[in-house]
């Protein structure tokens, strides 16, 4: 009889559900940049130069030296599209040949609709100091694989949410210049499955799924420089998020063999999985260059590298390698006062995806994508005004190709040779909100 542990299989099952905590939805990988509609209108181009408290998630500095109090809030609907094509993906179970993978070889829109909300509100204490707070959702996806796609080895559901508390005191040493630090507390629920293929391919597969929940810790920092009321430069660094999830594995529908006895690994195993966040570093600028028209420019740095692996603990001590590499985006962008009750935005932005060819799984579907933006904001009485924007998202098609394997560095490691295809992926994202000083 063949003999390997059950911590073993558990270990090598997983590897394959935990290969993918991220996904693709409309900014790099599974960072959503939703977080003020304003910005969203100039596709992303001015937050970390911008002032008040919608750019509080970018900059903490820009609420240094504001009077009374200022709050925004937001809610954009996000509507990816998209085909996941199957080029002929193997399966090698042990002792056989290399076989087609079988399935639905189209997952056609497997990102669901998704709404993200956000809110900021800040308060001049003094003349100087500013206190300010806001609630986002960073890090959020859902995916969905139908049972029978020909993905249903490396993805299946997939559930993340993330919710970022980001309270900050900004502090206006000059007139020209501001000064910010926040502390951003950021919890976290996942749920990842896929499917395990069994060893003879005329049984049915089985199926395993990972949770887990936790709160960890981060920080933010910023400084802005206003030349003026013409122009404000500002530059931010937000740190990496190391993030602890307790959860656990449940294994069903593995079936014996002769000398095999999988079966004995269906269950629950409490575990750990340990990932981290990127690092983010921002510069950017707005010039008013005459009474009516302000240009944006940004470009942000993106430390994905720190999201190398995702480490399981005991008793499964496993490491899956990620492999992501860091990023840019670059954007511009324009506010124009058409009126002084009404302001009309635009703008361009470039993205660039962490993901690495060969190491594209189908949990992660991205690409590198033009995001092309518009919006206005409204003024309807004193103080209080509405925003909308909409933005439209073109991904650049891109490979399928990371190999994995079921049971890895068991006697039955079941490689799955991958060959597929992000094909027409494209995003609408509809955004509106309230701003309100007070």
């Amino acid at each position: 009889m063949t003999k390997f542990s059950k911590r073993a299989i558990f270990a090598a099952g997983v590897s394959v559900v935990a290969g993918g905590i991220a996904t693709s939805a409309n900014a790099a990988a599974f960072y959503l940049q939703e977080q003020s509609v304003k910005g969203a209108g100039r596709a992303f181009s001015g937050e970390v130069a911008d002032q008040g408290a919608a750019s509080l998630w970018w900059n903490p500095a820009s609420i240094g030296g504001i009077t009374g109090g200022d709050a925004s809030i937001g809610v954009s609907e996000i509507m990816p599209r998209g085909d996941v094509h199957d080029n002929g993906t193997l399966i090698v179970r042990p002792g056989q040949a290399p076989a087609p993978v079988g399935g639905v070889a189209d997952a056609r829109n497997p990102i669901n609709n998704g709404t993200l909300p956000s809110g900021q509100i800040a308060y001049g204490i003094t003349h100087q100091l500013a206190f300010g707070l806001s609630v986002s959702a960073p890090y959020s996806f859902t995916t969905n694989y139908d049972s029978n796609s020909w993905v249903r080895y490396t993805a299946d559901k997939t559930h993340l949410q993330t919710v970022d508390i980001q309270p900050s005191l900004a502090f206006a040493a000059t007139p020209e210049i501001s000064i910010g630090v926040g502390v951003n507390a950021e919890h976290v629920k996942a749920s990842l499955s896929n499917f395990l293929p069994n060893l003879s391919p005329l049984l049915p597969d089985g199926h395993q799924t990972l949770k887990g929940n936790g709160w960890d810790w981060g920080w933010s920092v910023g400084v802005q420089f206003h030349a003026g009321s013409a122009v404000t430069v500002g530059a931010s660094y937000k740190s990496s998020v190391k993030h602890k999830l307790n959860g656990n594995v449940i294994t069903a529908g593995l079936i014996s063999v002769p000398g095999v006895p999988l079966a004995n690994n269906n269950g629950t195993i409490p575990t750990t999985a340990e990932f981290r966040t990127p690092w983010q570093a921002m510069m950017g600028i707005r010039a008013k260059v005459t009474p009516a028209l302000t240009l944006n420019a940004e470009i942000n740095r993106f430390g994905w590298n720190k999201f190398d692996a995702i480490n399981l603990g005991a008793p499964l001590n496993v490491a899956i390698p990620e492999n992501y590499g860091n990023t840019w985006s670059y954007a511009g962008g324009l506010d124009y006062a058409l009126s002084p009750g009404v302001t009309l935005r635009a703008g361009i932005q470039r993205d660039q995806s962490p993901t690495r060819d060969t190491h594209r799984d189908a949990r992660v579907p991205d690409s590198n994508r033009w995001n092309f933006g518009g919006g206005a904001s409204f003024e309807v009485m004193k103080g209080v005004g509405i925003d909308v924007a909409a933005n439209y998202i073109k991904f650049k098609d891109a490979s399928i190709d990371r190999t994995t394997a079921a049971y890895a560095g068991t006697p039955v490691q079941t490689p799955i040779l991958v060959n597929g295809t992000l094909q027409n992926a494209h995003a609408t994202v509809l955004s509106i909100g309230a701003h309100v000083k007070f």
